[in-house]
């Protein structure tokens, strides 16, 4: 099935770290919002690191803590072709243009959710950003191998960023 990104990038000019997936699943298309399905553990992890509770399925609230704490969410593809949510079956891959929020917010890190968006953004947005992703583990309910523990432990560094900018501010 041919799938066209259906809703925007989020990010606002104060953003500092952009958290790349590599495409909507069903779920986030059908909510218009990124990490919608009720297993992905992404809403689950991200408020932890924070000490707040999980926002699985609240999207206002989801919106305010990403503009609140200066993260940015968007995928690594525009379009492809794509059955379900399934990354392995990726084909005929075009890329967002990363240049669109790097030329307005001052991004410093920025992070790819998975495997497959890690390659992706490698091979097709790197040579536009003069920022290298790193790559953390998917928080796809389809990679149950890594515990939520881990996932904490991995995602970490995405507070270490945002903390220390915080302290900047001050």
């Amino acid at each position: 099935m041919h799938v066209t990104h259906s809703f925007g990038a989020w990010f606002d000019d104060q953003s500092r770290v952009l958290i790349l997936g590599t495409m909507p699943s069903p779920k986030s298309r059908e909510a218009g919002f990124y990490y919608a399905h009720p297993q992905n553990r992404f809403w689950r992890v991200l408020p932890m690191l924070y000490g707040e509770a999980p926002l699985v399925g609240d999207i206002p609230k989801q919106k305010e803590f990403l503009t609140r704490h200066h993260i940015a969410l968007w995928d690594v593809l525009a379009s492809c072709e794509i059955e379900g949510a399934s990354d392995a079956s990726i084909r005929n891959p075009v890329p967002n243009r990363m240049r669109e929020i790097l030329n307005c917010a001052p991004i410093e890190a920025i992070f790819c959710t998975g495997q497959k968006a890690g390659t992706l953004f490698k091979r097709y947005c790197q040579k536009d950003c003069a920022i290298q992703a790193r790559v953390l583990p998917s928080t796809s309910p389809a990679n149950c191998a890594v515990k939520l523990e881990q996932l904490l432990e991995r995602y970490a560094v995405i507070r270490q960023i945002t903390d220390r900018r915080k302290q900047t501010e001050l």
